[in-house]
């Protein structure tokens, strides 16, 4: 299961292991957490209205907020009149070719959670990658923008990330986020998804390598973990482009 969230719109304290607080309310709007006695059924749109506003500004420090996410997936079904998940499978799920069907976790009346819901195969999510590695094309079909994915490579904001509250997790490389991706910057720029408990989508385009991992480590965030892990690709993609 997958997420992968907007830098701020909203105010969250995203503290994955807090017992109580504005992410327990929100994971309970989504039907991740139960209720507790006698609490009424909630849901993300009730959940939205009892939210505050961001502190700092638009375009300030990096900071992951969850529920951005599945607001965009709102405003999106508002402005096509369709689902969410009927809108992927038709112009991103069919045509990269998935081998087996994706599923979204929706709330009580049917909102999906755009931001951690997704349950898709290795193999599927590797094929969406190789897509982005081609530049948003499937065997000569352009399936996303190509000049979307530049953006998100050339338009990013190093200082926004450096004030921010991932950054540490990253010690020693320049990054940004851009349209939902985090990015190693260098020569040859590392575009990669984060999800908790040790998920990720990495996409070098300059080798066209796609790794997927998939975990289940016990902690949310894992500094040593994310470190392991990066080192590890960095390896993996020095030892690919060698017999390139």
């Amino acid at each position: 299961m997958l997420g992968f969230a907007c830098q701020k719109d909203l105010a969250s304290d995203e503290d994955y292991t807090a017992t109580s607080g504005p992410i327990v309310e929100y994971r309970k709007a989504t039907n991740w957490h139960p209720l507790g006695p006698g609490e009424c059924p909630s849901d993300l749109r009730s959940f939205y209205q009892g939210s505050r506003a961001p502190e700092g500004k638009h375009g300030g420090r990096f900071h992951y907020v969850s529920p951005n996410t599945d607001l965009l997936g709102w405003v999106i079904e508002r402005a096509t009149g369709q689902r969410f998940a009927d809108l992927m499978s038709r112009y991103v799920w069919k045509p990269m070719g998935a081998q087996h069907s994706a599923y979204i976790t929706v709330d009580r009346l049917g909102a999906p959670r755009c931001a951690g819901g997704v349950c898709a195969t290795a193999r599927d999510l590797a094929r969406l990658e190789q897509v982005v590695a081609d530049g948003g094309a499937c065997e000569g079909t352009q399936i996303i923008p190509a000049a979307w994915i530049d953006d998100i490579v050339q338009n990013g904001n190093a200082d926004a990330w450096d004030a921010g509250v991932f950054a540490p997790f990253f010690p020693g490389r320049k990054m940004h986020y851009r349209n939902k991706w985090y990015v190693d910057l260098g020569e040859a720029p590392l575009l990669f998804r984060l999800g908790i408990h040790g998920q990720y989508l990495f996409v070098d385009r300059r080798n066209q390598l796609v790794i997927v991992m998939m975990s289940s480590q016990a902690n949310p965030l894992d500094a040593e973990l994310i470190s392991l892990t990066m080192t590890a690709v960095s390896r993996f993609r020095e030892i690919f482009a060698r017999y390139q």
